[in-house]
């Protein structure tokens, strides 16, 4: 009779024991922002697992306390109850009375161990972990109340326990973080990269890194950008908008790092043939809005509709004129390259056998996004600046610069990159091809 009711009494307690492993699991696991929007609409079982989820270290220490109690008197109970049951079969079976109680607790351990293990420890872990939010809500009545009476008994163990972590230097917190990094999301799109449809894991991975992109990065550079002298005649203007096809274009003064205002079509299209002959152009210009290098690209996002203009005057920590942003440099980093009327409607990158051709004013994340090959990071933007930071000197056609490659994946054999300068404009690499070889390839 003693052993049978220490079976049920250990039956029992590895339920109590699946209980908190299930309790432990379950409100670690259960989607936070999903139980909040099931507690917005009504249900009171998710709005008690989000208390819970609200003292989350709490919940775990009173978890925790609850596994090592039961689990202790589990054992305390299952060897010599189980020992009991098994010591009659046993005997009659003939084994030495000697050996009897020996085998006899050596099989109620091992018989023990499994149905802890099983029943009060793994199934109730993979329940938990396979239905975590039903579980929570299913269990969050019966923590609550839980945790209410043994909350003396736990604070004194969770005090404990964080006079410890105070000792060693590290401050305990309640809440366990929920949430996910920026780099946390980015592995996430990459690794989720093949199940998301066609060009949505490259929309978010753009999304992601808006944000760290500044005006500097995504300008149209001031080499590439074409001035109007304030005090040239507006037919002058008349003639640089046939000739570029361009609606707006900053207006310097006497240096192109003195920019006074910006001047376009349709400040001409509203004057007469004779305004348009007489008057200069600093006439009609609107004042620039001046954006810092350094301005992240949401705040430009938030200048540009402010000021409610299509561009701004990007100026470099000197003041100078570095070059020109617009709604369209804006989207790009978004959507990608977005052509329009003024676009050649040539691609990015043109792939010729192993070499990939493209634009040393590329960026290099923008080379590695249309050719696959990620360019080592540095002080520098682009290509060029790459090509330039490695010869030491001004770029000549012919030249050849190879670079190790940072690895893309766990694993993958080192390469590296050879770039080869095809043209040079003002002494900067214009236009240049790259390939990606094995290090016993690599010149």
């Amino acid at each position: 009779m003693n052993a049978v009711l220490g079976l049920l009494a250990v039956l029992l307690l590895t339920a109590a024991t699946g209980y908190f492993v299930a309790q432990e699991f379950a409100f670690v696991t259960a989607d936070r922002i999903a139980l909040e929007q099931r507690a917005r609409s009504g249900d009171r079982g998710a709005a008690r697992a989000v208390r819970v989820m609200e003292r989350l270290s709490f919940m775990l220490s009173g978890a925790q306390l609850g596994i090592t109690v039961t689990a202790l008197v589990v054992g305390f109970i299952a060897k010599p109850a189980l020992a009991d049951l098994i010591a009659p079969p046993l005997r009659a079976l003939g084994t030495p009375r000697a050996m009897v109680d020996g085998a006899a607790l050596t099989a109620g351990f091992v018989l023990a161990t499994v149905v802890q293990m099983v029943l009060g420890e793994l199934f109730p872990k993979n329940l938990a972990l396979a239905r975590a939010e039903p579980m929570a809500r299913a269990l969050a009545s019966s923590t609550l109340l839980y945790l209410k009476l043994a909350s003396p008994l736990i604070r004194l163990f969770d005090a404990s326990a964080n006079r410890l972590l105070r000792a060693v230097g590290i401050e305990p917190v309640e809440e366990l973080h929920h949430g996910a990094t920026l780099e946390e999301l980015g592995h996430i799109i990459g690794e989720s990269g093949e199940e998301l449809a066609e060009g949505h894991a490259d929309l978010l991975e753009r999304a992601l890194s808006f944000s760290e992109r500044t005006a500097g990065e995504v300008m149209v550079p001031r080499v590439d950008v074409v001035t109007v002298s304030a005090d040239a005649p507006l037919r002058v203007l008349s003639e640089i908008i046939t000739a570029h096809g361009h609606t707006r274009y900053p207006v310097v003064g006497d240096r192109i790092d003195d920019v006074l205002g910006v001047v376009g079509l349709d400040d001409l299209v509203r004057l007469t043939p004779e305004e348009i002959d007489a008057a200069p152009v600093r006439a009609v210009a609107r004042p620039p809005l001046l954006l810092p290098s350094s301005l992240p690209l949401p705040d430009v996002v938030d200048r540009l509709q402010a000021a409610d203009v299509p561009l701004g005057c990007v100026v470099d920590e000197y003041g100078g004129f570095a070059g020109l942003v617009t709604w369209e440099d804006v989207a790009e980093e978004l959507v990608g390259e977005i052509a329009d009327e003024n676009d050649a409607g040539e691609d990015l990158a043109i792939r010729r056998g192993e070499w990939w051709t493209t634009d040393a004013g590329l960026r290099t994340d923008e080379v590695a996004h249309e050719t696959g090959i990620a360019l080592p990071e540095g002080d520098y933007e682009t290509v060029a600046g790459l090509l330039l930071q490695r010869l030491g000197r001004v770029a000549e056609p012919g030249d050849v610069v190879t670079v190790d490659l940072p690895p893309t994946r766990m694993g993958e054999p080192p390469r590296r990159a050879v770039v080869e300068v095809l043209t040079v404009h003002r002494h900067v690499p214009e236009l240049i091809r790259l390939r990606a070889v094995g290090l016993e390839e690599a010149p």
